[in-house]
């Protein structure tokens, strides 16, 4: 279905185009951002003079009407097709397992999809088959590969090329069970394969060499390959937030079925879809039939109002109720008011649910203080607000932090708040892993006490904690590991935030190392040398125990003589080049500073603390991303500058800085209110690397405060 929203027919480069894709209204927590990205596009549209052109993209709607309403769209400029247009027709059929059990089930599904191949994709045409799990489709491939061998024991049955021609692919695959299955022409994909076996096996396909490909559910969005034949294997998946299995979302399914098109090459597609018998009929309806979209927006209320507070797009209670107004949400509440709790259609009933709505999630980010409500109708964003949306986190968990966090917090209480973040409450927990966390658990350095195996919370603390240790975890939980650290960094960023709020400095200093740690894969108390390629803790042991001199740091490595440096390592040429190339790469920062009028503060006065930062570049133009082979995706590196008074473990003032290779700071804090010489501590931390923190240190002698004659 094609939406066209637009004022009028002029030039294109005068208007705002934006083009997205409908679907992702109903496929969980994306919705509601994309309903709320569109509904501000809208609003601001209608306070500003420029045009505003939306083209939206879905699949056959029931309700098309009211989307291409929400957005703009004229009836001139919306075309809503049967879902049965497609530019390759699809020939549909769905069969039923009744077996209760859901692993028997799948188990049965192997024979059927085994048949469905051999009868829908004769000739060697191209067949996907999606399963819901990594497991599923390695042990579906496997299947496959008996079932196609029994039947035809002089050449495999689904490989259609060569073995010499495959020999030179095949001994670039690095899984064992891979490399067996794509002898017989069955391959398999899911997130957990190596870039280089997914790329060996989409060559493979689309060249026409295998002709089957088994895929990971999750899989569907993210792969371009088209066959003739997909036969979805299934139709639910563990859901662990519910601990139960739950059906596909219908996009996801209607996603597969995709996949079985082939234009200009086929003259129709085929797709088998094997179900468990009770929900035949269920999607005989559903596939055939357009579905209506709902929006989810009431779901995800609280972080959505917080972040309109914090832009200033809504300042009080009716500004609130005005911009649900622009709403799919609004446009749906009379349509299908059960759905949405509306008591009845009427105007009033839609006023009376709008304010019971605003006042619930107003009331709700009150009292987690991101929030403030003057005269009852005035809002104004809070500092936990403002660091919500910033950061994109959610409220429950920033009030989370702000109510856990103390000044006496250590190491372990960080890590458990932290792992407590509702982000992670998300994470699955997935038939059998509950062994798995165990076993994990018990190999940790901080101790959990009666942990629940089955709370994604203590498997979010459970994995940060192996990352640290370096301990190698592999198939899905290595993924849920790969989840788990990319939020780390941003949770850690929002919590120096409210700890700094509070002024507690060591625990600040606490939470910027965590970052390290978790950019690194390392715990503090780690050799620092083990952020160097090829590092051991075996190595890095040796280079402390060096007879003569000790190598405790990576400057004392860098120090060493080339002889000493090779005999100490015992490393290959191309090994020293990794760590030489490392140790150009690191941060090599001068930094100087001023304390503006030092001699002469008096008690209440401000200071201003004046700090220049330098970079070595060693010939480089720019700094590139931080080094951490360890760390999920590339990642840039940040700093923090602090002062702070450790005497009292105060924390003065706080500045985030991206430095590249000169920047120049301005700190102020204010004096204390008693004279006397002061002493304090102007830290330099990285958010990234363990050991390039830079310490200064500076006295300030305070004189009494000035004296103010009263005027009267």
């Amino acid at each position: 279905m094609l939406y066209h929203a637009d004022g009028n027919s002029g030039s294109i480069s005068s208007k705002l185009v934006s083009s997205l894709s409908m679907n992702h209204l109903i496929v969980g927590q994306g919705g509601p951002i994309l309903e709320v990205i569109v509904s501000r596009m809208r609003s601001i549209a209608s306070q500003v003079e420029n045009k505003i052109r939306i083209v939206a993209l879905s699949t056959s709607l029931a309700n098309a009407k009211d989307l291409g309403e929400w957005i703009g769209a004229t009836s001139h400029g919306l075309f809503n097709f049967s879902p049965s247009v497609r530019p390759v027709p699809l020939e549909i059929h769905i069969q039923g397992i009744d077996i209760a059990n859901y692993e028997a089930r799948m188990q049965a599904m192997t024979k059927p999809t085994y048949t469905a191949i051999v009868q829908h994709a004769k000739n060697g045409k191209p067949a996907i088959i999606f399963a819901p799990t990594r497991k599923h489709a390695r042990l579906t491939a496997v299947d496959l590969m008996t079932y196609s061998s029994v039947d035809n024991e002089e050449k495999p049955l689904f490989l259609l090329g060569s073995a010499e021609e495959m020999e030179p692919f095949v001994a670039n695959i690095n899984e064992p069970m891979l490399k067996e299955t794509i002898k017989f022409g069955v391959g398999y994909l899911h997130e957990g394969l190596s870039s280089t076996d997914q790329d060996i096996v989409k060559t493979l396909f689309e060249t026409g060499w295998i002709q089957v490909c088994v895929m990971g559910s999750s899989m569907c969005w993210g792969v371009p390959l088209s066959a003739h034949l997909v036969v979805v294997m299934g139709t639910q998946y563990y859901d662990g937030r519910e601990n139960a299995h739950s059906d596909y979302p219908v996009t996801d399914l209607l996603q597969m079925m995709g996949h079985a098109s082939r234009p200009l090459i086929d003259n129709s597609g085929k797709c088998v879809i094997l179900c468990h018998a009770p929900r035949k009929e269920y999607y005989k309806k559903f596939l055939f039939e357009a579905f209506p979209v709902e929006s989810h927006l009431h779901h995800y209320m609280h972080d959505n109002i917080n972040a309109e507070v914090v832009a200033g797009v809504i300042q009080n209670k009716q500004d609130a109720v005005d911009y649900l107004t622009w709403t799919l949400m609004y446009r749906r509440l009379t349509q299908n008011p059960n759905y949405y709790n509306l008591q009845g259609v009427s105007h009033r009933h839609l006023s009376d649910h709008l304010s019971e709505l605003v006042e619930s999630t107003l009331s709700d980010l009150e009292a987690s203080k991101c929030v403030a409500v003057e005269e009852d109708i005035l809002l104004s964003p809070l500092n936990l607000g403002l660091i919500s949306s910033y950061y994109y986190i959610s409220y429950t968990t920033i009030e989370h932090f702000s109510s856990s966090l103390t000044s006496k917090t250590k190491l372990k209480g960080l890590l458990d708040i932290l792992a407590s973040a509702s982000e992670y409450e998300l994470i699955p927990i997935r038939p059998g892993e509950e062994e798995l966390i165990r076993r994990l658990i018990h190999h940790q350095r901080f101790s959990f006490e009666n942990p629940k195996f089955t709370d994604p919370n203590v498997k979010a603390n459970a994995l940060l904690q192996a990352h640290f240790s370096r301990q190698t975890i592999g198939g899905t939980l290595a993924s849920d590991q790969q989840e788990v650290v990319i939020n780390a960094s941003r949770l850690l960023q929002a919590m120096v935030d409210v700890i700094s709020s509070s002024g507690w400095l060591n625990l600040a200093l606490l939470a910027m190392e965590v970052s390290q740690m978790v950019t690194q894969g390392m715990w503090e108390r780690d050799s620092m040398l083990l952020q160097l390629p090829h590092f051991t803790k075996k190595l890095a042991k040796r280079c402390m125990e060096n007879p003569g001199k000790k190598v405790e740091t990576i400057a004392d490595l860098v120090k060493m003589d080339d002889d000493e440096r090779r005999e100490l390592l015992q490393m290959s040429d191309s090994q020293l080049m990794d760590i030489a190339r490392c140790c150009n790469r690191l941060p090599d920062i001068d930094l100087t500073y001023d304390v503006t009028n030092e001699d002469n503060v008096r008690a209440g006065e401000d200071i201003s603390v004046h700090v220049s930062l330098e970079r070595d570049l060693q010939g480089r133009t720019e700094v590139g991303p931080v080094n951490a082979p360890r760390y999920p995706k590339s990642k840039e590196e940040g700093w923090w500058l602090v002062v702070g008074d450790t005497k009292t473990n105060q924390l003065l003032a706080i500045k985030r800085v991206a430095l590249q290779r000169k920047s120049k700071v301005k700190l102020e804090f204010t004096a204390p209110t008693e004279p006397g010489e002061r002493t304090y501590q102007l830290y330099f931390m990285s958010d990234s690397y363990l050991g390039y923190d830079l310490e200064e240190v500076f006295t300030v002698d305070v004189k009494e405060a000035a004296n103010h004659e009263d005027g009267n």
